[in-house]
Order: structure tokens, then sequence, then C-alpha cells
């Protein structure tokens, strides 16, 4: 990428009819180079500029023509907003419209950060507003600055003193930076998703910057931060039982007007075990209802919940692959009859949107997160104790999805079916699930098992003591005497071995 072979050639004087310029030119590595200035003092002081570093003995890029100094001066006054910025639009294209809005949140929270020490005249929870909707959305970005004169004023600062991205090489600076991906403003930790959204944000700006010969070497890697722990198992306080589900299910009937539609939402996310947007995604053409049996649902997208301002056409919540699938790649789960019912009667009372979609509103639009968390939240209180509704009990929606893998497993379904149905790797599956794959009635049985094995009940039983009668003493006795018995049998059997030709028992 670098070279000696200069070549640097006189200022040419360049007359048109309107204005005179004068270019100068040069080749590194036969490859010309050259750029054009209004007056022949700019250029001439351009031209001893080359002719200084070439005489320096410096290198020069072949790609970009300039003495290495320069490229390096260059590189190093770039800031860390621009860089954030660059990379932000280097990778806009190739992300879904949830994971824009995260790494946008995530370099809001490192950029505030990364600005010169000792003057903050601007509010930290306006611009990161304001970075999040405007400086790190490629699309809004584009605009142009927003009219919130407050908010121009707000990023032209941050951008103006904004610290440059090389300036990571120093701990004292790298490490406040990556403070801000474990804990929020207050000192409060981020929770675990949080703060690998959060550091995978910052890893990138990083690893963009070391790519464009911005950085050296990762300051991460010198940072010693223990990550927050990570829970992947459910807490069974959440997973409700059958009856549970049912209750919440029918209770959410009459929380709302436009409630009754949702009642086969809920129930498609116990029943087959689906996340909530792969339910908003179904249509009736997914479904195999049958009026008796057991039917299929056979689908291959689903709707997560993303704002229009984060996705290419404006579209709220855009269709896309299932999760952990190729495009185009379908998933099918059976459909109990008690399920094919709901189904079947919310087709009869509501019908179907334009496109085929089984939950839609009144004017056949898609009905949003904060519709649906509200009439659970409803149900909740209505078909819960107080103890109850306060317990993290079925606290959200996707709760429902836990319980109804957690059915199938504890029915005795192989691990294998489930993982299929759920559309997880069986690992994932059983260590999510794991405290919730045995019942009370499983841990009982479990523990009659133990005390069978250990012959506990057994010797009990053939002894002339009473039980109630065993006390601690008496168990110590029998321990030792079990013991020394154990031992002789030992000796005898040992003895037995080393006599020849005697005939070995099994």
């Amino acid at each position: 990428m670098q070279s000696f072979d200069v070549r640097i050639w006189d200022i040419r004087t360049i007359k048109r009819p309107t204005k005179t310029t004068y270019k100068v030119r040069w080749t590194v590595a036969g490859r010309e180079f050259s750029k054009t200035y209004a007056t022949k003092a700019l250029a001439e002081s351009r031209r001893t500029e080359l002719v200084v570093a070439q005489r320096r003995g410096e290198a020069f890029h072949r790609e970009c023509g300039v003495p290495e100094s320069e490229l390096l001066a260059e590189r190093a006054s770039v800031t860390w907003y621009e860089n954030a910025v660059e990379f932000m639009d280097s990778v806009w294209s190739g992300l879904e419209p949830g994971s824009r809005r995260k790494l946008a949140e995530a370099l809001a929270m490192v950029t505030l950060v990364m600005v010169e020490p000792g003057i903050d005249p601007v509010d930290h929870a306006f611009c990161f507003r304001w970075l999040v909707s405007w400086a790190f959305n490629s699309r809004e970005r584009l605009a142009g600055l927003p009219r919130d004169e407050e908010a121009a004023f707000a990023l032209t600062w941050i951008a103006d003193h904004s610290l440059p991205v090389a300036a990571l090489a120093d701990p004292k600076v790298a490490r406040p930076a990556c403070n801000s991906t474990t804990t929020d403003s207050f000192g409060k930790p981020y929770a675990v998703n949080t703060y690998r959204n959060k550091r995978k944000g910052l890893s990138g700006a990083i690893n963009f910057a070391i790519e464009m010969g911005r950085l050296d070497a990762n300051p991460l890697e010198r940072i010693s931060t223990a990550p927050p722990r990570r829970n992947n198992c459910i807490d069974r306080r959440v997973v409700v039982n059958p009856d549970q589900a049912r209750s919440l299910i029918e209770a959410t009937r009459d929380q709302t007007p436009s409630a009754p539609r949702l009642v086969a939402f809920f129930a498609l996310l116990y029943f087959a075990a689906l996340r909530p947007a792969e339910a908003l995604a179904l249509r009736l053409s997914d479904c195999v209802l049958p009026e008796r049996g057991w039917g299929e649902l056979c689908f291959a997208e689903s709707v997560p919940y993303a704002n229009a301002r984060w996705t290419d056409d404006g579209e709220m919540s855009p269709r896309k692959s299932l999760k952990h699938r190729a495009p185009g790649q379908s998933r099918t789960v059976p459909a109990c009859p008690e399920l094919v019912a709901y189904l079947r009667e919310h087709v009869k009372q509501f019908g179907v949107a334009p496109d085929g979609r089984l939950f839609h509103r009144v004017d056949g639009g898609a009905i949003r997160h904060s519709t649906y968390a509200k009439v659970w939240s409803r149900a909740r209180d209505s078909a819960l104790t107080p103890e109850q509704f306060e317990s993290p009990l079925a606290r959200r929606p996707y709760d429902l999805r836990h319980a109804g893998v957690s059915t199938w497993l504890n029915a005795g379904v192989p691990a294998t079916q489930v993982a299929e149905w759920a559309g997880h790797s069986v690992e994932v599956l059983l260590s999510t699930y794991a405290k919730c794959l045995d019942g009370p009635d499983q841990v009982v049985l479990a523990q009659r098992r133990i005390d069978a094995l250990l012959g506990m009940a057994a010797d009990l039983r053939d002894s002339d003591s009473d039980v109630e009668d065993f006390d601690a003493d008496d168990r110590r006795d029998f321990g030792s005497r079990m013991g020394r018995e154990r031992r002789s049998n030992m000796i005898e059997n040992e003895a037995r071995r080393d006599k020849p030709g005697e005939a070995r028992s099994h």
C-alpha cells in the first residue's frame, strides 16, 4: 500500500474564458494524482509540501496518493461521532429494523461519553433522544437537520466537541466508553441482553475504526470488565398451569371493545406455543382447521414490532422470515382440538384481513404490541388473585409460550419434537426450560425412588424396633452395623477370590 516511487510535476496553468486555475500533478508507483487550486500560491504551497515529504524519504500511499504522515494525521482527526455515523451507514442496509434501533441506542450512549471533558451545556436525555432518532438513523439524517432548533443546536454541539476516535487508545478515555455499556447514566446495571446489545455496538464501531486505519488495536481488549451473568433458564414462577391459562384467555374477552378479537391470539400463544410476532403474521391459508380432531399450522413469516422510523419504506412492522430460519423456511405446529375451536370461532366472528391475516383491527390494519399488552394486563388483574397479580405469573403475553412449551415437555413429548414445534434447537430448549421439566408429582416420585435406592425403608421394615421409636442414636447404630456388614462381606469376597480352583459366584 506504500511506495517510494514518487514523481512530482511542475504546476500546470489552465486558462479558461471565465477564470484561470492551477493544477498540481504527481504520480505514485505509476498512478497519477492531481489537485486543482484557484490561485498559484495555493498550488505552489501544495507542491512544496509534496516535495518536502519526498525529500524526507517518506512513503506515499498507493491508493490515496498522499504522504503517510498526512494520511495518519487525517485519520487521527476523525472524531468518534463521525466514525459512529459512518459505521451506522455502512451496516444500515443489512440490519433488521429492531437491530437498527438497538445499535443506534448503543452508539448514542457511547457518543455522550466521548465528548470533550469540562464543558457540558447540553441535556443528556434530550441529546440521547435526538442522537437515536436522527444522528444514527441513516434514513432520517439524509433528510437534513431536524426542524427543532434546540435539537439542531445540540447535535451540532456534539459533533463539534466529540473526541477523536484515536483517543480511545488512552485507557482513561476507553474505560468510560466501556462503562457506558454496563450501566445507565444513573449507575444502574443493564440487563444481560441490554448489555450485550450495547457492547456489540461499541465493539462494532471500534472494529470499523480499525478497518479504516483510525485505530491500531481494539482498546477493549485491555479492559477487564465482568459482564452480568446470563440466566437462560425460564423462571418456573411465570409458568401458568392449564386451568390458569384457560382462565386468563377467557378473561381477555371483556377488557376492551376490541378485546374479543384477541382471544384466539392468546390461545395460539399457549396451545401452539407461538411467539406473538408469529401469531400476528398467521394467515388463514396457513391453517388446517377440521371440524373435529387435531388441526395444523404451517407458516413461514413473522411480524416483529418495528417502528416505521426504522424501516426502509416507512411501513410499520414489515413481514420477515421466522426467527433462526432462512427466508422461506416454514415451521409446522399441531393445533389441539381446543385451539382449533378458538380459531374457527374467531374466523366466523371477525373474518380475515384483505391479505388473509387472522388478527387485525376493525379497519384491517395490524394489531400493535401496545394493544395486546394492555388487554393482557387487564386480564391478569381480572382473573388472578391480588397475590398472583403482583407475582411474575404470566406477567407478559410471551409467558404463555413458555407455559405451552413446558406443558408439552411435562406431557412426555420428546425434546426433539418439542424443539421442532417451538423453533428451538434441542440444546437451547433443554437449557431454557430445565426448571420447568418436572412438576410437583415428579419431584415426590423422585424422592421416593431415592429412599428406595438407599434401602432405608426396607431395612426399617425388617427391624424389630418401632419406626416411631427409631431415634437418632438408633440410626447411628443402624448405620454402623450396616457398614460393618458391608466391610465383612468385602473381606470374605476377597478371600474367596484368592483361593485357587474355587468357583466364583456371580
